[in-house]
């Protein structure tokens, strides 16, 4: 008999009334994605135990909120992952991409999901102002969270000038986030 294939939205369903077979499938399915965004994260400044155990937390976390039935499984499980691998180099006093700390989107609490879908749209449309190759520099610090370096290996452009395009395209973010009622600091 063919095995049923269960969308996303239906195994989180039934992993909201409890059924650890859904989970279990959520865990299968995703586990190479969360891995895939925690260590582009922790990369060597965590052993592979600890990237594993944050891994194994995120998932945790989706069993925990469960009943919560968040709208994007992938969106949700790449949010928990990030803001786990930033947490887990903040207790090691690591560097973190983000210093000034201008863009902090929480992913619990008690913001609607339309509050929520309303920041993302305008973070996304800020960083997708930025021109190029700043855009590309932004995304692969912030996002990827590549070092300077790698950054300028990368992209062919000097450190320094990837610094200053850094410091740059953070003072136009700040500046149209700030102007469009999204920033506060």
């Amino acid at each position: 008999m063919p095995s049923i294939v269960h969308t996303d939205g239906e195994l989180v369903e039934a992993m909201g009334r409890g059924d650890e077979d859904a989970l279990g499938e959520i865990i299968r399915r995703y586990t190479p994605y969360v891995w895939a965004v925690v260590w582009n994260i922790v990369g060597s400044r965590l052993d592979a135990a600890d990237a594993r155990a944050i891994v194994s937390d995120v998932f945790f976390t989706l069993w925990k909120n469960a009943a919560s039935e968040p709208r994007s499984l992938k969106g949700y499980l790449s949010s928990i992952a990030r803001s786990r691998a930033v947490d887990a180099l903040r207790r090691l006093r690591q560097d973190l991409p983000l210093e000034d700390d201008i863009i902090e989107i929480p992913i619990e609490g008690p913001e609607t999901e339309a509050v929520k879908q309303a920041e993302y749209a305008a973070l996304r449309r800020a960083v997708d102002s930025l021109p190029e190759p700043d855009r590309s520099i932004f995304l692969r610090r912030y996002y990827l969270y590549q070092t300077m370096s790698e950054i300028a290996e990368a992209t062919g452009i000097n450190v320094n000038t990837v610094k200053t395009k850094l410091r740059r395209g953070k003072e136009l973010l700040r500046r149209e986030l700030t102007e469009g009622g999204y920033f506060i600091g």
